[in-house]
């Protein structure tokens, strides 16, 4: 069996909110400080590898049995913020949309239907005794999804090429204030210029979850595994925020012709994307 420290696990990208300490409530506000003293966290890596470990049994474990007590930690402004993994409930809610990632006989293949099935059950269970229940991470593959760039700007971008062992990475981060204002200033446009569509579906359900989240969160978006699909190049040309953003302001100015040349270049930017995600 091959050793799953050592593999990388691509593709995915994510949309994460680091709540301050205080948002939390006793005990679990003292298990993150002390957690947050560790040397030895995890790293974004860890939580992928530790992911795909739980696929080599047979049956595979779709879900863990145990909630994680890891999360993602950062410090800002003086001001301890984390990211709890909560594994196990968002392995539920990717098993729900899993019958919509793959056919009926991959999906069988890679998890058994009685597997699913009892994973549902355990599911319905624990919903019912955390109604109230919301992950810190959303995750996407192959792509990230266009509404996601409207909650971060082109000066928050973040890129560093890497190099030899250490792989390139893309990243915003903003505070969950701005986040908020912008969505609510972009669904104002859109529902002027367009009435209704995916982008505006995906902006009023990720404003909802935001809403779920102390105000002084912040909020991360980042590429993950998918810099390993793209060159270098790409990744440095790749400012898909600041094009999201024009497509909406010029809506807002009444520029379709604008609009839709800012679109343009995201649809160009991500067909490639897409056309390597046709190939695998």
């Amino acid at each position: 069996m091959p050793k799953v420290s050592s593999v990388i696990v691509p593709y995915a990208t994510y949309l994460r909110v680091y709540e301050p300490l205080a948002a939390f409530p006793e005990p679990e506000r003292d298990h993150w400080a002390r957690y947050a003293r560790r040397a030895d966290r995890p790293s974004y890596q860890d939580e992928l590898r530790r992911s795909l470990a739980d696929l080599l049994p047979t049956p595979p474990i779709p879900v863990p049995v145990h909630e994680s007590g890891d999360a993602f930690v950062l410090e800002v402004e003086g001001v301890l913020c984390v990211c709890p993994w909560r594994t196990r409930l968002r392995g539920w809610q990717a098993l729900e949309e899993l019958g919509d990632e793959l056919p009926g006989p991959v999906l069988d293949a890679v998890l058994p239907e009685v597997v699913r099935r009892q994973a549902a059950q355990d599911y319905e269970r624990w919903l019912a005794r955390n109604p109230d229940a919301r992950p810190w991470i959303r995750t996407s593959t192959w792509q990230v999804p266009l509404h996601w760039f409207v909650l971060v700007s082109d000066g928050e971008r973040r890129f560093e090429k890497g190099s030899g062992d250490i792989p390139p990475m893309l990243r915003y981060r903003t505070p969950m204030v701005q986040a908020r204002r912008r969505v609510a200033r972009a669904l104002r446009t859109l529902k002027d210029a367009i009435d209704e569509g995916p982008l505006i579906d995906g902006l009023v359900d990720v404003g909802r979850w935001l809403e779920e989240f102390h105000p002084r969160s912040l909020v991360e978006l980042d590429y993950g595994g998918l810099v390993h699909t793209l060159s270098a190049g790409e990744l440095e040309d790749d400012h898909s925020a600041a094009d999201v953003a024009d497509g909406i302001d010029a809506l807002r100015r009444g520029d379709g012709a604008a609009a839709g040349t800012a679109y343009g270049r995201l649809v160009e930017r991500w067909r490639s994307v897409r056309d390597r995600r046709s190939a695998n």
